[in-house]
């Protein structure tokens, strides 16, 4: 047992942590995303998105500095979303049944996908109104399915804006969104001491995969690495929907 959970278990999640981990340093995000449905097949989806919370906040301080430099303002306002819809989302999760909690959590995976194709817009920073709504609609994604990038990333990619700006206030609304999520778990009384044994434990193979990933961002064109982010998400909305169907 390691952290009290199965070896098989364990394994899995370090795996999969080193992969979702290299993907979050290149395209600046997509660990949750990536994450949470593989580890919601060894355990629950509780455990999974609290889990995968502990690791996106201990991986988002190695590179604070450089995220708070870089993010458009608009990240702080969709994080004052997040913190307004994360709870009832984890709540609404701990009601229901694991087996359709992962069928939903796999079509977040897809919606992130299908949001992502849509034309780019111009590179202004949107309203109030939407920006609001993108923050609340990531907090209940955050609580539900510890996903927050489904309305995240078109909001930012789906933009005329510099990569390395897109990269950065995804990074900080996904920081904040674990953070918050850690919080909502602890305060609903379904966040256990193991789970953040377990990310502490996963942080050694998150730090790994996440500076190969951000080594690499430096030397990719825009265009290469917002094709990577559709393949990204296109992949992994096509593997959660296999996995389910096993």
């Amino acid at each position: 047992m390691i952290a009290g959970f199965g070896i098989e278990q364990a394994l899995a999640a370090f795996a999969a942590a080193f992969a979702a981990a290299y993907v979050r340093g290149l395209a600046g995000f997509g660990m949750a995303i990536l994450l949470v449905p593989v580890l919601a097949l060894a355990m629950t989806p509780v455990e999974a998105v609290l889990v995968t919370n502990g690791v996106s906040v201990l991986v988002g301080l190695s590179d604070i500095r450089v995220t708070l430099r870089d993010a458009e303002r608009s990240a702080w306002r969709i994080i004052a979303g997040v913190a307004i819809g994360t709870a009832p989302g984890l709540w609404l999760l701990s009601l229901t049944p694991p087996g359709f909690a992962r069928l939903l959590i796999a079509l977040v995976a897809v919606s992130a996908f299908v949001a992502v194709l849509l034309p780019r817009r111009p590179g202004a920073m949107p309203g109030h109104l939407h920006t609001g709504a993108t923050g609340l609609v990531s907090g209940l994604l955050t609580g539900f399915a510890g996903m927050p990038g489904p309305p995240v990333v078109p909001f930012y990619v789906g933009r005329d804006i510099p990569r390395a700006v897109a990269k950065a206030s995804m990074l900080l609304v996904f920081i904040g969104a674990s953070t918050i999520g850690l919080v909502s778990g602890a305060a609903l009384g379904v966040l256990e001491p193991n789970y953040l044994v377990l990310s502490l434990l996963l942080l050694p193979a998150v730090l790994a995969g996440n500076g190969l990933g951000a080594r690499k961002f430096g030397h990719v064109a825009d265009r290469t690495w917002r094709i990577f982010v559709a393949v990204v998400l296109g992949a992994t909305a096509l593997a959660a929907l296999a996995k389910l169907a096993l």
